[in-house]
């Protein structure tokens, strides 16, 4: 057998059980005692970061922009991001601005 899959113990060898490394585990796999290892094991260095931020622009752009029959949702969702991230830019100014009565 691979050093990568391995049966856990308690299971028979026929039903062998992968074990995937958890630096090689997604973000929703990871059970929460798990989080600050895998943390710990992310690449937090600018060329780290800019390979995840380039990572999920292709994974958006193949999955709503590069399809065969597009519609207007992937860019509806990228308009929409843009008003709530502006909203949350500006929140601490709009908070002031509230109606007030002069007398």
């Amino acid at each position: 057998m691979s050093p990568r899959c391995r049966s856990l113990p308690g299971t028979s060898r026929w039903r062998s059980h992968r074990v995937m490394l958890l630096k090689d585990t997604k973000l929703m796999d990871v059970k929460l005692g798990q989080l600050g290892t895998w943390l710990a094991m992310r690449d937090f260095t600018p060329r780290g970061i800019l390979g995840a931020i380039r990572r999920g622009y292709d994974r958006y752009y193949n999955k709503y922009i590069n399809v065969r029959k597009g519609g207007l949702g992937g860019i509806s969702m990228v308009l929409a991001g843009y008003a709530v991230l502006s909203y949350v830019w500006s929140y601490s100014h709009i908070k002031h601005d509230r109606r007030r009565k002069y007398h």
